[in-house]
């Protein structure tokens, strides 16, 4: 398991995160390669099925970052991402899956750095906890 590394789907909010991750890019700031980014115009755009396909796809974590609250582009649509997440969270744990490998990040354009250590910080906790096991659960 020394090996292992972690993928990392990441559902960016165009106007926050995205921004923030290129950012990271331009600032030449360090950050595992482990992540996959699939930008969005918000957060609020992320269905659930969206990240249990991830999940049961073989990805073992799921970062969906947005805009700060109250700082959506789109008036609200980070408050409807924090009510999906808090759902799919309890069923999750209620399916007795690790609720831990969905994160939920509130990074503004101008966090570059929070950005890259978010990466940093998922990727080594998740190495720690090894492979996603919804995959092989799912398919058996």
């Amino acid at each position: 398991m020394a090996d292992f590394e972690p993928k990392i789907v990441a559902f960016l909010c165009n106007w926050c995160t995205y921004t923030g991750a290129d950012l990271a890019g331009t600032s030449r700031l360090q950050y595992p390669p482990n992540v996959r980014i699939i930008r969005l115009m918000c957060s609020g755009a992320v269905d659930i099925i969206y990240i249990l396909k991830a999940l049961i796809e073989g990805a073992d974590g799921v970062l969906i970052g947005g805009c700060h609250p109250g700082d959506c582009h789109y008036q609200n649509g980070n408050y409807k991402a924090r009510r999906r997440i808090a759902v799919l969270k309890k069923i999750l744990n209620q399916l007795g899956y690790d609720e831990d490998r969905v994160w939920l990040r509130w990074i503004s354009a101008s966090e570059g750095k929070l950005f890259a250590d978010t990466v940093t910080k998922m990727v080594d906790e998740l190495k720690a906890k090894g492979p996603n096991q919804i995959k092989e659960l799912w398919t058996a």
